[in-house]
């Protein structure tokens, strides 16, 4: 944004100078017309002298003023052609300012559709958090039900203890396999011994 408002001010400001140029130019053009009526004056004040004086006076006259009219105009030249040229120069410096405009624009338009993107990106990750959360808890849940329920039919055994502290994962295992040992190992006796 802030580009963008840089850009509009060099605009504003190529463009004012530009209209100063202008300006310049249609004042000069006056001038001139102001020249072309100031010699029509002069010629109209000489119509009252005689023939000769009146030709002898134009002529000298009509060649002081047409040397100051061809410097004049010469000037004029001089300074509409660099003023032609600078209004170029300011025209393609506004023209090139206003596509650095609009790239930034789209620049802009890029980040913001960019950013839309990540937000919702970030939104469907943290709904997945969510989702993910209420089954970990779900699953966790299951678990400890299933531990309670394997320590309490492990020490549900006829002579067991029920254990004064919280056991770990470990000593639960270990304790559910001794039972499962001197189970298979009565098991045994009873085969060697024939029974059922």
């Amino acid at each position: 944004t802030g580009t963008i408002s840089s850009l509009q001010r060099q605009m504003e400001i190529q463009e004012s100078e530009l209209r100063r140029i202008r300006s310049e130019k249609q004042l000069l053009q006056k001038q001139l017309r102001e020249r072309e009526v100031q010699l029509q004056a002069v010629t109209d004040k000489f119509c009252s002298l005689t023939e000769e004086q009146r030709q002898e006076e134009i002529t000298m006259m009509m060649k002081e003023e047409n040397h100051n009219l061809q410097q004049i105009v010469t000037d004029q030249e001089s300074q509409l052609a660099e003023q032609n040229k600078l209004i170029s120069e300011l025209q393609g410096t506004i023209s090139q300012l206003r596509a650095e405009a609009v790239t930034t624009r789209l620049q802009l338009l890029k980040h913001k559709q960019a950013q839309k993107e990540i937000q919702s990106q970030a939104e469907a990750l943290q709904h997945k958090e969510l989702q993910t959360r209420v089954a970990l808890e779900h699953i966790s849940s299951k678990f400890e039900r299933y531990r309670n329920k394997i320590i309490q039919a492990t020490f549900s055994v006829e002579g067991s203890q029920d254990p004064q502290t919280e056991l770990t994962d470990d000593e639960v295992l270990e304790a559910l396999q001794k039972i499962i040992n001197e189970r298979m190992e009565f098991l045994q006796k009873l085969k060697n011994k024939g029974g059922k």
